[in-house]
């Protein structure tokens, strides 16, 4: 791999990895804000009122900056993927006008009535802008994960011109939406953008519980959080699995290299942890004997194709950190899973809010699902490889033939330099807004000494 690649390869993935961050939070916290509202509606408890407003504040927080960040992977495609751009114009330009006409449109359009409609519309009104706008982020999220999704297996196009002039043209517009891993990713994406939104209300939640602020809120909002959350993680298991088969049955060498299985034809194993060493072509750890033979077809005798039996230029260069990024988000996954569950038990036995090493866990567990999205991102990117569109078109034959490494480097230093600017302003402000905390209506908020009617009380708390 040369350096022109090699570099383009990490700009690309630095500014889509850390706008990524911001994309599953606001899919998530706006459904969080649905249940919010539509408590409202149905009990008229003012707490749901205060609730909604307050999480809506950052989610417009969440949202500019999410846009932001994702204007610059647009001129990546100019700018480094020239070649790339013009094979996968025709389907890219498809799903992205219908992300624009059909997501974004309706997301931002919306997104006005749900920051300033409140005291201008009726209530109802302003509760289908907040469905309407969580719509619009899940739409947006379609549109994307088709079109990555047909670039992992390519249908519905026929291939024009030769060599470097050749591109993609759709042929069967529903073929190249509903390709034959679309369904399954854009349901597992879309579970794991629920979990994002949801771990930061719980988190949020418990910070306030634990400090004795807006208790009455923080419960509520704790309690609307937890089962958007354990229902995210629960159903984890089935995408997750359903998205394993379709690798297994359209890329066996991404999914080779996620288990670590080297063997030509026999069956494999699943590894609970491991390492694996490249050189020698073999896999260590823990593992459960015929594991991914049952997971895939039910049999531990089966038989799956192992990275042997491909060509060492067809293989991902890099097994062990597609290996390690697969069993660091199925071992959150499952980690989500156990905390959610045992909070629900907690919550039954009338014992949860009282455990404060478990809100403590809370407050931290708001990377889990951050890191479980990235790193399953990145086994799903880099397990690809060496294909950019695969079996059709290679990541190295993707680049403009007058970009320069020097010139990929500055800008990749700059592009750094910019996020780390605008995440920390990020940060500031979101841990702004929870510092001032809930601005409570007409209710009595029910937090006791620490309550912000009494700001000098709660100033001092600060």
């Amino acid at each position: 791999m040369d350096d022109v690649t090699l570099l383009s390869r990490l700009q690309f993935a630095f500014t889509i990895a850390f706008h990524y961050i911001y994309p599953p939070l606001t899919i998530g916290l706006g459904v969080c804000l649905v249940f919010m509202e539509g408590m409202y509606l149905r009990t008229k408890n003012k707490v749901y009122e205060d609730l909604t407003r307050f999480w809506i504040k950052i989610f417009a927080l969440i949202f500019g900056i999410g846009v932001a960040t994702g204007i610059v992977m647009e001129f990546e495609f100019g700018t480094n993927w020239a070649t790339y751009s013009r094979y996968v114009g025709d389907v890219f330009g498809s799903a992205l006008a219908a992300e624009g006409i059909f997501a974004f449109a309706l997301e931002s359009g919306f997104l006005g009535i749900l920051l300033f409609g409140w005291n201008r519309v009726s209530p109802r009104v302003h509760f289908m802008a907040t469905v309407l706008v969580a719509l619009g982020s899940i739409f947006s999220a379609i549109w994307i994960v088709v079109a990555n999704s047909w670039m992992q297996t390519p249908a519905g196009f026929r291939i024009e011109g030769h060599e470097m002039q050749a591109r993609a043209v759709i042929t069967d517009f529903w073929a190249m939406i509903f390709n034959p891993s679309s369904v399954e990713r854009l349901s597992h994406v879309l579970v794991g953008a629920f979990s994002s939104g949801a771990f930061l209300v719980l988190s949020v939640s418990a910070l306030y519980i634990l400090r004795g602020q807006h208790i009455d809120h923080a419960r509520k909002g704790f309690k609307i959080g937890l089962w958007v959350a354990t229902f995210a993680a629960l159903l984890s298991l089935f995408t997750g699995h359903s998205a394993a088969n379709v690798v297994g049955k359209y890329q066996p060498i991404k999914m080779a290299a996620m288990e670590g299985h080297w063997d030509s034809l026999a069956p494999a194993d699943a590894y609970v942890f491991g390492w694996v060493d490249k050189q020698n072509e073999v896999t260590h750890g823990l593992k459960v004997p015929g594991g991914l033979s049952f997971l895939l077809h039910f049999d531990p005798r089966a038989n799956v194709p192992g990275l042997k039996q491909y060509p060492v230029n067809d293989r991902p260069g890099a097994v062990n950190f597609v290996f390690q990024s697969y069993h660091i988000m199925v071992t959150l996954g499952f980690a989500m899973i156990g905390l959610t569950l045992l909070a629900l038990w907690l919550l039954y036995r009338g014992r949860l809010y009282e455990q404060r090493w478990l809100m403590w866990i809370f407050v931290f567990s708001v990377l889990m699902p951050q890191v479980a999205n990235q790193v399953g991102w990145y086994s799903a990117e880099v397990g690809r490889q060496p294909w950019v569109v695969y079996g059709l078109l290679r990541t190295s034959d993707a680049l403009s033939e007058a970009v320069r490494a020097d010139q990929v480097l500055t800008s990749l230093i700059l592009f750094t330099l910019v996020y780390f600017v605008l995440f920390l302003l990020f940060i500031y402000l979101l841990n702004k807004k929870i510092q001032h905390g809930i601005d409570v209506g007409d209710v009595t908020d029910h937090s006791g000494p620490l309550s912000t009617k009494n700001p000098d009380v709660f100033s001092t708390a600060r």
